[in-house]
Parts: structure tokens; sequence; C-alpha cells
């Protein structure tokens, strides 16, 4: 009868329930915050690092695309007349330090000598003609 008793003894149970509920408790910490916040953690750090390493991709790929623009230190503007050759215009001015100040004498002379058209041309040093950059 004894072994009878201890199958229904309360004192079995209360252990029995106690290591269950802390055993579940601890898997239930485990599974439900400790596991997923470690991985949410390193998905997120990865995430991180993937966006930093495609920006930084996209950066390295652009300078290396981009060349930098050897900007020509004179321009000059070359008037032609209505045969398409090139002529002199006395009283112009024809050479220039700055693109911008030349393209505006340029449209200026071609309003004021609508017979003509002019070329902003400038020597570039790996050429072996003069380079055109506007022409009206």
């Amino acid at each position: 009868m004894n072994a009878f008793q201890k199958v229904f003894d309360w004192k079995t149970y209360i252990f029995t329930a106690l290591a269950v509920i802390s055993f579940s408790s601890f898997v239930a910490v485990l599974f439900g915050q400790t596991i997923p916040g470690i991985i949410l953690a390193f998905f997120k750090i990865a995430g991180e690092y993937v966006v930093l390493g495609s920006v930084f991709i996209f950066a390295l790929a652009w300078l290396f695309k981009a060349k930098p623009h050897n900007r020509p230190k004179e321009y000059s503007i070359v008037p032609f007349d209505v045969y398409g050759k090139k002529s002199k215009i006395d009283g112009i001015r024809t050479n220039f330090k700055t693109h911008d100040v030349a393209w505006s004498f340029m449209k200026q002379y071609k309003e004021a000598y609508p017979f003509y058209n002019f070329a902003l041309v400038s020597d570039l040093p790996k050429s072996d003609k003069p380079t055109i950059f506007r022409y009206i």
C-alpha cells in the first residue's frame, strides 16, 4: 500500500509541477525572447552592413566611372561667314578665360552679326584640332 500511496501523494505532484513549470518558463524565455532577440539583432546588424556595403560599392563605382574634367584654360570665338569659311570681324573680342563669358559674348555677337555663325572653340591637350564646344 505504500507504493500505491506514493503514486497519489500530493508532494510528488507538486515537485513535478514545479519542475515542469520552471522548465517551460525557461523554454518560453529561451525561444520567445532570447533566440529571436539574438536572431533579429543579427539580421538588423547584417542589414546595416549590407546597406553600408552597397553604398560604398556604389560610391566606388561612381568614382571610377566619373573622370575628372580637364577644363581648358582659354576659349576662343571663331566667326564663320555665310559660306561656312572662317573669317575675321574687326573690333570683336575673340579670346576668353571662362566658358560662360565666351558663350555670353558669342550670343551677343550672333545678335549683332546675324549673317555670321560663331563657334566656341578651345585647344585640348590630347587633341590635334581645336574642339568646338558650342556653335550658333
